[in-house]
């Protein structure tokens, strides 16, 4: 749920943002605020994870506490489960809330307005049925004073993400569908804690070291799992994927190995102390790291036959921890020396040069990982040490430049992700002091609100697939229409006349509106046809999809059973369409009520 924070006299955006160390940019686009920002005494703000730890000084009071941070006493009183007569000691941490889990309904709001001001929206799709549903209200219905719990809605967008979590009483890997939010577990009493879940390219697979050591490849076309290989130390165990995803690589004991996991073959190049090991993007190279005969970390590149070795880098320093080749073969980062002190840096392999990443405050930088353009590195870093320690999650250029905080997780320190297209960045929070997380948060760095993807037990690793394409489902694209979505893969086209497909469980159909009028008109219309094909009490509910006017078509209860269950989504397209020199200024896409919302979560106009 999200928090509101009430604004007091003196309030400024940026004093807010900087009592709780929260991004300004954050707490903007939280509240779908536009320049200059202006807020105004009473107003609620949704506030995105910050800083909600304080560290008791001589003197201080819950009285002065609560004044500095402009919030009730009794939020703080409440938060630390304190007791009359409510003393606290010099060097107490306290819990300091962000403000109260709900939002008070205003005079003129709707519940369109309240998801769409608070970012409860799904694949550019307000999602106010979602609020409806959390807080239990039989219809849209909203009166001024009603406190309504604004839940974060799931972000609908492509890939999945595969973490490993204990939510089931043992570690297993688990799968995030960010579609609608589902969860479903993958393996079964195989996973461990320090397992970490790797996609193969076309994210047909993941492959992981699980319980007892064991080295395993998960198929997620037909669910089978393949045991490779076996570790006597499986804790920080590396594995790369070869661009065809088929071969898999990795170190054990003094051997690199390559798994085919088409064929099984085996192919082993003696190499010692070999880590990191990782394919140039041609699939004919390897890179990895080793120390030297000195004993200092060096980069090397080998063929996949074991010949042409050649040592990379003429290193004399600190060693190479956490190296990683970024996809376009130009760049490598690593972090130097070791965990109580992680600097990250990057190196041109072309020319050799070694640029060092500004980090964080206490130069504790972990987990940095390349956006898949090879432009961008993402990491945590841990910050404000006196008040329990958090993490900033940053970006930087691959040379350094342009270091900027996104976001705050109140973990040690968390492995971050990118979504398949590079514009998103998934991470965890949700421990306890120095506990495992809880949470799977994700930032959209064109719109920087922190989305809690919400989960529950323990999260120890995470990995977002590496394309767009779900398992389980197809593509549809129409250059005539304009139009590209995924539906279920099962589904078989079944005229060649038009654009339908069908299967056991549901269907699709897509065409166009040449209507040259109001949105509102052609969705009535559609809704209330003469054959009443919704039945004679549809629903029609008002969205957005890419920014453009759409709306859904509900049936109701007495839909002729001949239209299995048949809704729709009307989008006005930004320019009209020419189909056989006939201009149309609408798509529509028919489907069952079942699919329709996880259809249209991945409509794409194109």
């Amino acid at each position: 749920m999200q928090m509101f924070y009430t604004v007091r006299a003196g309030d400024t955006i940026s004093k807010i943002a900087q009592r709780w160390s929260i991004p300004v940019d954050s707490l903007i686009a939280a509240n779908y605020l536009i320049s200059p920002y202006t807020i105004f005494i009473g107003q609620q703000l949704s506030m995105p994870p910050g800083v909600d730890r304080y560290r008791v000084q001589p003197g201080d009071t819950i009285f002065r506490i609560a004044q500095y941070y402009r919030v009730p006493q009794s939020l703080i009183i409440a938060a630390n489960n304190l007791q009359p007569p409510y003393t606290i000691q010099p060097g107490q941490l306290l819990t300091i809330s962000r403000g109260v889990p709900y939002y008070v309904v205003q005079p003129g709001d709707n519940l369109y307005q309240i998801a769409r001001r608070f970012n409860v929206v799904t694949g550019g799709n307000v999602n106010y049925e979602l609020i409806r549903q959390v807080n239990n209200l039989s219809s849209t219905t909203i009166n001024p004073g009603m406190r309504l719990v604004i839940p974060y809605a799931p972000p609908g967008e492509d890939g999945l993400i595969a973490y490993v979590s204990n939510r089931s009483g043992a570690y297993d890997l688990w799968l995030y569908n960010p579609i609608d939010g589902s969860n479903r577990q993958v393996t079964f009493g195989l996973g461990e804690s320090y397992s970490i879940p790797y996609w193969s390219p076309d994210s047909s697979r993941i492959a992981f070291v699980g319980k007892n050591g064991v080295l395993y490849s998960v198929n997620l076309t037909n669910n089978t799992y393949a045991a490779i290989d076996q570790f006597a130390q499986p804790e920080g165990v590396f594995l790369n994927w070869a661009p065809d995803s088929q071969r898999l690589v990795y170190s054990n004991g003094n051997e690199i190995i390559i798994y085919n996991v088409a064929t099984h073959q085996v192919q082993r190049i003696n190499q010692p102390n070999a880590r990191d090991v990782q394919w140039f993007r041609r699939g004919q190279e390897l890179f990895f790291e080793a120390q030297d005969e000195a004993g200092f970390s060096q980069l090397y590149r080998i063929r996949t036959d074991g010949t042409g070795l050649q040592q990379i880098t003429q290193n004399a320093g600190g060693p190479f921890n956490f190296v990683r080749l970024s996809s376009d073969g130009r760049y490598v980062l690593y972090t130097s020396p070791g965990a109580s002190i992680s600097i990250i840096y990057s190196i041109e392999l072309a020319t050799g040069r070694v640029f060092e990443v500004e980090g964080g405050p206490l130069a504790k930088n972990y987990n940095p990982t390349w956006s898949p353009n090879s432009a961008t590195i993402a990491y945590s870093a841990t910050a404000f040490e006196n008040e329990g320690y958090f993490s900033q999650i940053r970006t930087t250029g691959r040379q350094g430049e342009n270091d900027r905080i996104w976001a705050i997780s109140n973990c040690f320190l968390t492995p971050v992700t990118w979504s398949p297209d590079g514009s998103k960045i998934a991470y965890l929070s949700g421990c306890d002091e120095l506990e495992d997380a809880s949470e799977i948060w994700m930032v959209d760095l064109d719109d920087p609100v922190p989305i809690q993807l919400g989960t529950d037990g323990n999260i120890t690793a995470l990995a977002w697939s590496r394309t767009s394409i779900f398992p389980g489902t197809a593509t549809y694209t129409s250059t005539d229409y304009r139009v590209q979505f995924q539906y279920p893969a099962s589904w078989q086209k079944v005229t060649d006349e038009r654009e339908r497909y069908e299967g056991v469980d549901g269907f699709f159909q897509v065409g166009a509106i040449a209507y040259d009028g109001l949105l509102e008109d052609v969705c009535h219309n559609e809704a209330f046809h003469l054959l009443l094909p919704y039945g004679s009490q549809p629903q029609i509910v008002s969205t957005e999809i890419q920014g453009q006017p759409a709306c859904f078509i509900y049936p109701s209860e007495d839909q002729p059973a001949e239209m299995n269950n048949q809704s729709a989504l009307i989008v006005q397209y930004p320019t009209p369409i020419t189909i056989n020199d006939n201009s149309y200024n609408f798509l529509i896409l028919w489907a069952d009520v079942g699919h329709i919302n996880q259809i249209s979560a991945t409509v794409r106009l194109l």
